[in-house]
Formats: C-alpha cells, sequence, structure tokens
C-alpha cells in the first residue's frame, strides 16, 4: 500500500516538472528566432555602410545614409570644418546637415543603387570627396557651385526615383549604363577620373554662350544658260526664172 501512494507521488511530480519547463522552451526558441533576424538585418546594414564610407566621409556618415534610406527617415552627416582667424589661429568645428530622403523606406537592393548612382553623378560633376550638402544635392537634387562661380544643377537620384523612374532610366538620364555604375569600385573610379577632368571644364565655361552652328551657306544660283544664238535666215531662193520661150 505504502509502495502504490510512493509511486502516485512519483508520477504527479513528474508530470509537474514537465508542465513547467514548457514555457520556458518555447520562451527560449522565440527569442531565439528574433536574435537571428536582428543580426541578419545589422549585417547588411553594415555591409553597405562599410562600402560606402569613403564617399560618405565617414562610417558614422555611411551608416546614417544606409539607415535613413533605408526606413525613409531624416540623415544626418557630419564633418569637420576648419576656420581661420584674423590673427592666423585655426579652429575645427563638427557641422551636421540634417535632411529627409525624397523616397519612402526601400529594400537595401535599393539602398545601394541609389548611393551608387549618387556618387556617380557627382564624380560626373568632378566631385570625389563631397560634402554633406553635396550629397544631399546628388541624392534630393540641388545645384552646386564650383570654385569658379560656376554652377551644375543636379535632378536628384531619389527625386527621380520619387517620379516613378525606373533605376535604367534615372542611370540614362545621368549619362551612365546602370550596368557599369554598379560594377567594382576600382573600376568605376578609373571611368569617373576620366569623366571628371571633362565634366570640369564644361563647368568652367557654363556661363559663356556656346557658338551657335554655323548658318548653311546657300547654295550658289547655277549660271544662266546662254541664249541661242538665232540662226541666220535662210536666203531667200532667187524666182525661177521663165523657161527660155515661155
Amino acid at each position: 500500500m505504502k509502495s502504490r501512494h510512493l509511486m502516485l507521488k512519483l508520477v504527479s511530480a513528474a508530470v509537474l516538472t514537465a508542465l513547467a519547463a514548457s514555457p520556458v522552451l518555447a520562451q527560449t526558441t522565440g527569442t531565439t528566432t528574433t536574435t537571428t533576424t536582428t543580426a541578419t538585418t545589422s549585417h547588411e546594414s553594415v555591409t553597405l555602410g562599410n562600402q560606402f564610407s569613403t564617399f560618405a566621409g565617414s562610417t558614422t556618415n555611411s551608416q546614417s545614409l544606409v539607415q535613413g534610406l533605408r526606413d525613409g527617415t531624416a540623415i544626418t552627416l557630419s564633418e569637420p570644418v576648419t576656420t581661420t582667424s584674423s590673427t592666423g589661429v585655426k579652429t575645427t568645428t563638427t557641422v551636421s546637415t540634417t535632411f529627409t530622403p525624397a523616397t519612402g523606406p526601400m529594400g537595401y537592393g535599393n539602398v545601394k543603387i541609389a548611393l551608387s548612382l549618387a556618387e556617380a553623378s557627382l564624380a560626373k560633376a568632378g566631385i570625389t570627396d563631397p560634402t554633406a550638402a553635396e550629397m544631399q544635392a546628388a541624392l534630393n537634387g540641388g545645384t552646386l557651385v564650383l570654385a569658379n562661380g560656376t554652377s551644375i544643377k543636379l535632378d536628384g537620384i531619389l527625386a527621380a526615383r520619387a517620379a516613378g523612374e525606373g533605376w535604367g532610366q534615372i542611370a540614362k538620364a545621368e549619362g551612365f549604363k546602370l550596368g557599369d555604375v554598379m560594377r567594382s569600385p576600382k573600376a568605376d573610379a578609373h571611368a569617373h577620373t576620366h569623366v571628371k577632368v571633362e565634366r570640369v571644364e564644361q563647368a568652367k565655361g557654363h556661363d559663356v554662350d556656346r557658338p551657335g552652328k554655323p548658318e548653311h551657306v546657300a547654295k550658289a544660283d547655277r549660271p544662266e544658260r546662254p541664249e541661242r544664238p538665232n540662226k541666220p535666215e535662210r536666203p531667200e531662193h532667187p524666182d525661177h526664172t521663165g523657161r527660155p520661150g515661155g
């Protein structure tokens, strides 16, 4: 009898222990899934941030660009600005520029294309180390004023995308082929070095009126054909003399 009661107690204890452990197992499984998803998202963001850190000026700026474009939220870019006082003392301060992308949230693939086209458009304009304001103009549109006082208007990669244009159309409007822009950075930089010089030269004469095409020279009139000389009149035939004896 005592053995039977002891057996029932042991079985009951085992059941209670199993029930108590079930929520813990369920909770552990859910936490593991969430952690994996977060790690994947961070990896993609970090990878793109590292890829465009040189273009953005710092890893912090590139991460802000990637995250802002990904979520469609405000982007803050910081850069050091050095000023010199009248006494020759140099002071360096950090200036921040904040703007909201013209598009809504987009996938990481589209983020990469947008930043690649923005970098290419600035390189074409002769700018390979852009300021925050120049990056904003490349993405949302604006006017770049060069050191010589001339200006270059940028339509904005994101502005064109927000207007409904495809990436291929946007690249073509900028003078590129999308496949060329998405090539390896080393090959792309070589192409931009040549375009950079050409673009800057064009900007120097931006305000000068381009000479118009020379007017077509009118075809010379054909010389009039000389009038044909009048045919000499034929001498009149003498009257037939009468036959003798007629």
